[in-house]
């Protein structure tokens, strides 16, 4: 019996949602990153080369969840040396084993969600900008206006985008019949202003970074937002 060649690298992904905040008293992203993990097993599993690395729920804060944002994103960059696969039911587990094959290169991706209340679909975020305009205060009170995200970026007109293949994406997801758009405004508040320090990072570290709004559960019910979850990770493990 032959054994399988070791693949030339693994993607891990990293997944985020907020609690609920102002007007928002079920956040569908809670509820998402809090499933995504068992739901994935139950159904399809992650995609051939992939692992989930983390799934963690910020507070709806700008400073309040930058802190856990930072340790997070830091935390993911440690390498992992001379891996072997292991099959488990539906899903791909990564072992150490220091006397496997050659070192295989960890892609990170980040998938941040988050919710727009007035939404009636799902949107793939392009780009962040390095302005926080918050529309009311934040879960900690923190209501700034027309400030720098990070000032060493200069004005609040400076924009990141993501260097995932937003387009490709939504048409794919499309063809699998969700109701998805890109967008290039993911707003002024907590949510553009994780996904500008995300983006930074990603720069800085050679990972990649993805936001998507998603809508209310009255407007897309949990069931379906979880399909969505899941085929967003297999979409996204394509382009990588």
């Amino acid at each position: 019996m032959g054994s399988e060649a070791a693949p030339a690298s693994f993607i891990e992904f990293h997944i985020t949602g907020f609690r609920k905040f102002h007007g928002v008293a079920e956040n569908p992203t809670e509820v998402l990153v809090g499933m995504i993990e068992e739901y994935v097993r139950k159904h399809h599993g992650m995609p051939t080369g992939t692992l989930l690395g983390s799934c963690t729920v910020l507070e709806t804060a700008g400073e309040g969840a930058l802190g856990p944002l930072v340790e997070l994103l830091d935390s993911s960059l440690v390498g992992i040396e001379h891996p072997s696969i292991e099959r488990s039911g539906n899903l791909q587990e990564l072992k150490l084993d220091v006397n496997s094959l050659p070192t295989i290169q960890k892609k990170i991706v980040w998938v941040h969600f988050g919710v727009n209340s007035g939404a009636t679909n799902f949107a793939v975020e392009w780009r962040a900008v390095n302005e926080a305009t918050f529309r009311c205060a934040d879960e900690l009170g923190w209501q700034p206006q027309h400030a720098p995200i990070i000032t060493e970026d200069g004005p609040i007109s400076h924009i990141r985008e993501t260097t995932l293949p937003v387009k490709e994406i939504v048409t794919a997801l499309r063809k699998e019949d969700f109701n998805v758009t890109e967008s290039y405004d993911a707003g002024r508040f907590v949510c553009n202003y994780v996904y500008y320090h995300s983006l930074c990072h990603a720069a800085a570290h050679g990972t990649r970074s993805l936001f998507v709004h998603v809508p209310l559960f009255k407007m897309i019910d949990k069931e379906q937002q979880m399909q969505f979850a899941e085929a967003l990770l297999h979409v996204l493990a394509a382009f990588c």
